[in-house]
Formats: structure tokens, sequence, C-alpha cells
């Protein structure tokens, strides 16, 4: 549940980066956000189609579904704006579980993790 200190430990991971292998799309960071995920062992699905749109990643656990929406040159706000506007959380409303939605923001000057919102 501590998305902070997850998504802090993820900004010290692509700060690790060398330069030379740090693609500048947004499908660089959602396959090694993803990866991370799936070596933390937590079931994570990317490009999760909905009735109006695509949610870049959901990662559920026992107790929280976190639906994240990712954004290379735009802001981790739109992110969240997109999350509410396409419906992302709807499908997870009967689950029994917290859906939280994350709002990220990546910097193509720094190569990494701007911001997030929640």
């Amino acid at each position: 549940g501590d998305y902070d200190a997850f998504l802090t430990r993820l900004q010290a991971f692509f700060a690790d980066f060398n330069y030379e292998l740090n693609e500048q799309t947004e499908r660089h960071y959602q396959v090694v956000f993803y990866i991370v995920f799936k070596l933390m062992g937590q079931f994570t699905d990317a490009e999760v189609r909905s009735a109006r749109g695509r949610a870049d990643a959901v990662v559920k656990t026992p107790k929280y579904i976190y639906v994240f929406e990712f954004k290379l040159h735009d802001t981790a706000e739109a992110a969240l704006k997109q999350i509410d506007d396409k419906g992302y959380l709807i499908p997870y409303q009967a689950d029994g579980r917290e859906v939280i939605k994350i709002g990220v923001e990546f910097s193509a000057e720094k190569r990494n993790i701007s911001r997030w919102l929640v």
C-alpha cells in the first residue's frame, strides 16, 4: 500500500540507467514498470482494455487495485483526468478491494519520473 515509497525507489532505479539504454518513449517506461512489478511477484497487466480505452497498467494486490496512467509529454494531472474521463476504475468497482488511481509523469529531459499524483 505504500505507493510513494515504491515510486521513489523506481525513481532511483531509473536514475541508475545508462542514458544510452534509456529510450525516450512512454512504452520504455511502461515496460520497465511492468517488469519490476512482475519480478516483485505482483499480478500486473499492461494496456488493460475497457469499454472506453486502455489503462497503461493495473496492479492487483490482496488489498488494493492500482490503476496507473503514464504520461511522457503531459502532466500527472492529465493522467488522472484520463483515468476519470475514460472510466478506467469502473470495471473494479464491485471487486471489494480499494481501488487507487495513480497518474505518473515522466520527464524526457531527466529520463525519469518527474512526479506522480494519487
